[in-house]
């Protein structure tokens, strides 16, 4: 019996091998599954981060071309309105050539003209100050308040006088010339 003996000792020892090899396999099989799955896990994270990532992109593109319309838009904006006060400029350099044409050809007909200075002799502060008084006057006189009426006709006897009555002081040209 020592021969059987010995077989069916192999033959135990081969079979607990097989045994301890299939459960050796099924157990890397298994942790070759849970690592596959934890890798399919990182990589979906990763994904997941990755297409963030491009949305954010996309979005700070759409900022960026955003601002970069709006400082177009802008630009043309500027050159708009610089053109404009370009514009503005010149007819106001129009009317003021045109005022002074004006001007050169009524000291031209007027006998009282500085001829000098191609102004009347009476013009600036004190023509001013006399236009300032009546437009003052008649503004209380259309408003009826009485006795505020009497001092418009007051502050047009002062401008008359050469008197500016908002300052109180006198206006009147110290020239012996004029």
């Amino acid at each position: 019996m020592e021969t059987t003996a010995w077989i069916w000792i192999v033959v135990i020892i081969v079979a607990v091998a097989l045994i301890v090899l299939l459960m050796s396999r099924k157990r890397r099989e298994a942790f070759r599954q849970k690592r596959d799955e934890q890798n399919r896990q990182h990589a979906a994270e990763i994904r997941s981060k990755a297409e963030e990532s491009e949305l954010q992109a996309r979005e700070n593109e759409a900022r960026a071309m955003r601002a970069k319309a709006d400082a177009e838009k802008a630009q043309v904006e500027a050159a708009r309105l610089r053109q404009e006060a370009e514009q503005r400029q010149s007819e106001a350099q129009d009317f003021r050539s045109d005022s002074e044409k004006h001007l050169h050809k009524a000291d031209a007909l007027d006998p009282d003209a500085d001829t000098e200075r191609g102004r009347r002799a009476e013009a600036g502060v004190d023509a001013d100050t006399r236009r300032d008084a009546d437009a003052d006057a008649r503004r209380d006189a259309d408003a009826g308040r009485g006795a505020d009426a009497g001092r418009g006709a007051d502050t047009r006897r002062e401008a008359d006088a050469g008197r500016d009555p908002r300052a109180g002081t006198d206006t009147r040209r110290t020239n012996p010339r004029e």
